[in-house]
This record gives C-alpha cells, structure tokens and sequence, in this order.
C-alpha cells in the first residue's frame, strides 16, 4: 500500500492549477458562479433532507400562497 501511495503522491499546486484551467476552459469563466450557486444549493437541500426537516414551515406556505 505504501508504494502506491508513494507513487501516486497527493495533489500538490501545480496539479490543481492545471485541473481549474481545465475547468474553466470547459465552462468558461461566466459559468462558473452558476456552477458553485447550484452545486451550494444542492449541498444545502441535502443537508435538510438528511435532517429531515421541511422544505418550508406551514406558515410560510400559507402566505406564500396568499402573495
């Protein structure tokens, strides 16, 4: 095991330079910001739901509803 962790090493700087200029040559640099607000958005629901809580109390939606 340890001569594969020798020789695979760990992601140093220069590796990660590389992988976010690859990611942004993918997505371009305007969808990036839309990237990470869903990719937050979606750890956020997650997080509820493995809490179990509701989306939105009864109260919120009874006003929502009347708006």
């Amino acid at each position: 095991m340890n001569s594969l962790y020798i020789t695979l090493g760990t992601i140093g700087g220069t590796e990660w330079i590389i992988i976010i200029a690859v990611v942004v040559l993918f997505f371009g640099g305007k969808k990036i910001p839309e990237l990470m607000k869903g990719l937050g958005g979606g750890i956020k629901e997650f997080k509820k739901a493995a809490k179990g809580e509701d989306e939105t109390p009864v109260a919120k939606k009874e006003e929502e509803t009347k708006e």
